[in-house]
């Protein structure tokens, strides 16, 4: 089993910033993709990407958040980090880490995809 250990989130004004950490550890065998999510609150209101990251460093993101957030990962750590600058009201929510975990060739390469507790990030003044 992989645990997640999310931090970082707060309340914060508008045009402010905030740096959101998310560590894995126990039983990993290699971390693939690493990314968060967020899901504002409010009925049907569903859990959306932000951004992702591989192993080997490539980025996705989120149109709404393009040239604001930044997706960065210390693979020796097993941490991802998501950089929010330029923060507005709309990007209040919950914020969720998503790891996916590979095993080895011997036990047939399968996929775990595990989920963090959430951190809930608040834009207001």
């Amino acid at each position: 089993q992989v645990q997640l250990a999310e931090s970082g989130g707060g309340l914060v004004q508008p045009g402010g910033s905030l740096r959101l950490s998310c560590a894995a550890s126990g039983r990993i065998f290699s971390i693939d993709a690493m990314g968060w999510y967020r899901q504002p609150q409010g009925p049907g209101k569903e859990r959306e990407l932000v951004a992702d990251i591989t192993r080997g460093g490539s980025t996705n993101y989120a149109d709404s958040v393009k040239g604001r957030f930044t997706i960065s990962r210390d693979n020796a750590k097993n941490t991802v980090y998501l950089q929010m600058d330029s923060l507005n009201p709309e990007d209040t929510a919950v914020y969720y880490c998503k790891v996916r975990d590979v095993s080895p060739a011997i036990y047939g390469r399968a996929e775990t995809v595990y989920w963090g507790q959430g951190t809930q990030v608040t834009v207001s003044s």
